[in-house]
């Protein structure tokens, strides 16, 4: 079951205590086909390994076992064949190799132990401290293994007994920590890792590995979700959609009002593809398979750009909108006066700024428009057509809006432990964040954004944007 080298750690504890939830909120395990997880009693009836693996070695493993069913009477009948005195792994493995199948959980549980397992604990402190759980600790203490109890609390508040568990379970093993298996983030997850450190001294240097691994591996999703949400971005607000009227189809207004809606319709459509691809790959990254990036093709839990409340609780307010829009705007100027070789004397900066200001001011708050470009001379059959080019919405805030639908669902997904089975559609959180950016990333973005939206997206801010977003999904983690 071991080896010198490899620390192995057994999840035991009473029959439906959460030892499955907590083990897969810790490793990332929400599917039942690999770690079940149920309200039903004894539902694991036998050891299960749970290997962490890091580039084909494996670091460390977690044994979900059996719950204890009869441990008063286990108890007992280690003591009678012990004799006086304390029991210790002699009586234990006597225990194992000669009790009968009414005592079928506890041996299975013990087997691990008796060959060198640490012990995981996990108890449910809104349970009454009763007999049969001091039976249980009593025994785990009989092992001499390495031992850590986990309280797995289930929200903020602590139940009447709590104390008094602490006080026991701090007399049998050699650490107490505080878990919620239902919403435990990865900075808590990372913390119940570092509390074996404290628990298995033999193993230290394969435990610190593991956890120094475990952190670049978060550092290294975190990275690959920037890139997938510039990618969105870019062909977000690149997106356009297109059809061509012949000439007798254009100059009819009903027949022209019936292709705008269509193209409407086109233009959503798409850009909900995106958006699910977008989530599809970040779900992927973060292992989340019940978590659905959408319930339904006409409810899909992306943006409603046309629902006030989403332009009025995502992206920037109207005055941080009007500064970002000068930026952007001066930049675009900077280029005239600079392909111009300076004759302008700064007039494209100053207009563009000015410019792309007062559009915003005036539009920040408006419910989107989707810019349709009339574009004539395309040829179909004798006659003149004219193509319609619908998107994207012209309001400057769509961008922000965007990065906020990201960033809100990002951290909902970020908030979903892994050891829950229920099923959830992402959606996002009542505030944006890109409000609270600092005026340097918001004024980096806003330049990016425009060059997006021109459909010719500027190379040489990439690396800057990367370093934006990146910083932003970090602070996401944090805000949630």
């Amino acid at each position: 079951m071991r080896s010198d080298d490899l620390p192995v750690f057994a999840v035991v504890g009473r029959v439906n205590m959460g030892k499955s939830t907590v083990l897969a909120t810790l490793l990332e395990i929400d599917d039942n086909e690999v770690l079940r997880v149920s309200s039903t009693p004894g539902e694991t009836t036998h050891c299960q390994p749970h290997r962490v693996v890091f580039g084909n070695r494996e670091c460390v493993r977690f044994i979900d076992s059996p719950g204890f069913s009869r441990p008063v009477e286990a108890l007992r009948a280690i003591q009678r064949m012990h004799g006086e005195g304390t029991p210790g792994l002699d009586s234990l493995r006597r225990f194992v190799a000669q009790a009968g199948e009414d005592f079928g959980d506890e041996k299975r549980l013990l087997e691990p132990l008796l060959e060198g397992a640490g012990v995981l604990y996990v108890v449910d402190p809104a349970k009454p401290l009763r007999d049969d759980f001091l039976a249980e600790m009593e025994i785990l203490r009989w092992t001499g293994r390495p031992r850590l109890a986990v309280l797995n609390r289930r929200g903020d508040a602590s139940g009447p007994d709590e104390e008094q568990w602490r006080a026991r379970l701090g007399g049998a093993f050699n650490l107490v920590r505080t878990f919620d298996a239902h919403r435990a983030r990865y900075d808590e997850r990372l913390r119940l890792l570092k509390a074996l450190l404290e628990i298995e001294e033999r193993h230290r240097r394969q435990l610190e590995e593991t956890i120094a691994l475990v952190e670049d591996e978060w550092q290294r999703r975190r990275e690959a979700a920037a890139e997938i949400v510039i990618g969105f971005l870019e062909a977000a607000l690149g997106l356009r959609v297109s059809a061509t009227l012949e000439a007798r189809e254009w100059r009819s207004r009903t027949r022209r009002g019936r292709q705008v809606e269509m193209l409407e319709r086109r233009y959503f459509e798409d850009l909900s593809r995106l958006e699910r691809r977008c989530w599809n790959d970040l779900l992927g990254i973060y292992r989340h398979h019940l978590l659905q990036a959408e319930a339904r093709a006409d409810a899909f839990a992306g943006i409603d750009l046309e629902s006030m409340e989403t332009w009025t609780k995502w992206g920037l307010g109207r005055t941080q909108l009007a500064t970002a829009a000068a930026v952007a705007g001066g930049a675009a100027g900077l280029a005239v006066d600079v392909a111009t070789g300076g004759l302008t004397h700064g007039a494209g900066t100053l207009i563009g700024a000015l410019g792309g200001a007062a559009a915003a001011w005036f539009k920040g708050g408006a419910l989107p428009d989707l810019r349709i470009d009339l574009r004539g001379g395309v040829k179909l059959g004798t006659g003149e057509g004219r193509s319609l080019v619908l998107g994207p919405p012209g309001n400057p805030n769509f961008p922000w809006i965007l990065l906020d639908g990201v960033l809100t669902r990002y951290q909902r997904m970020l908030s979903r432990a892994h050891g829950r089975r229920d099923d959830e559609v992402l959606a996002g959180s009542e505030a944006g964040f890109t409000r609270r950016f600092p005026p340097l990333r918001r004024d980096l973005l806003a330049k990016w954004f425009g060059t997006c939206l021109k459909g010719v997206s500027n190379r040489a801010l990439e690396p800057a944007v990367f370093n934006a977003l990146l910083e932003a999904l970090a602070e996401v983690e944090i805000a949630g």
